[in-house]
């Protein structure tokens, strides 16, 4: 009679299925990981953006030269702000950027050739190419109310803003935050002046 050979595994053959059945458990053990570690970085970025620094892009070409059409910023909810700062802020279900001119109390006067004095003094606005009184049916000079700042796109010309009685001056409620820093194009990244 012939003897039919053991199908029973050797010692060898069993040791190395099992380091290959940890390794494979390993490998698995490290894609989960990894994956909920990523998901929980996304959700806390999510909610970082959406509640304390919202990110959005710039559309238009009022804040020119400041902001490009295209530029992405991030800003940072705040209920204060000062004059020159740069604002988002909710107008007809859009965002629209502006930069504060003035605040509660403040007096407004912008003369025909687009000068702009705040409490009788002229401002100075290295961040105008271009002076120009705009689109202004607002009668001066302008008393900002309580809880509102007075804002003014940076290129005169075409910006819709706080010299429109449609816009008016803006509530403190309508504010997204103040925006601190360029995200993109990479050549203009960084903090926001």
């Amino acid at each position: 009679m012939k003897r039919v050979p053991s199908s029973r595994p050797t010692v060898e053959q069993l040791e190395k299925e099992l380091n290959r059945r940890r390794d494979g458990q390993a490998v698995k053990n490290a894609w989960t990981g990894t994956v909920w570690t990523l998901v929980v970085v996304a959700a806390i970025t999510i909610l970082c953006a959406t509640l304390w620094m919202p990110v959005f892009q710039i559309y238009g070409t009022s804040m020119t030269p400041t902001f490009q059409n295209g530029d992405i910023v991030a800003s940072i909810k705040t209920g204060h702000f000062e004059p020159g700062e740069i604002v988002a802020f909710y107008y007809n279900n859009k965002i629209l950027v502006k930069r504060v001119i003035a605040v509660a109390g403040d007096s407004v006067d912008i003369k025909t050739d687009g000068t702009v004095y705040v409490n009788d003094i002229k401002l100075d606005e290295p961040y105008v190419d271009t002076k120009d009184s705009g689109q202004s049916d607002v009668k001066y000079p302008y008393q900002v109310p309580e809880g509102c700042a007075f804002v003014l796109g940076d290129h005169r010309k075409t910006s819709l803003d706080s010299r429109s009685s449609m816009i008016g001056s803006v509530s403190i409620d309508q504010v997204v935050g103040k925006v601190i820093f360029r995200v993109w194009p990479v050549s203009g990244f960084g903090i926001v002046e």
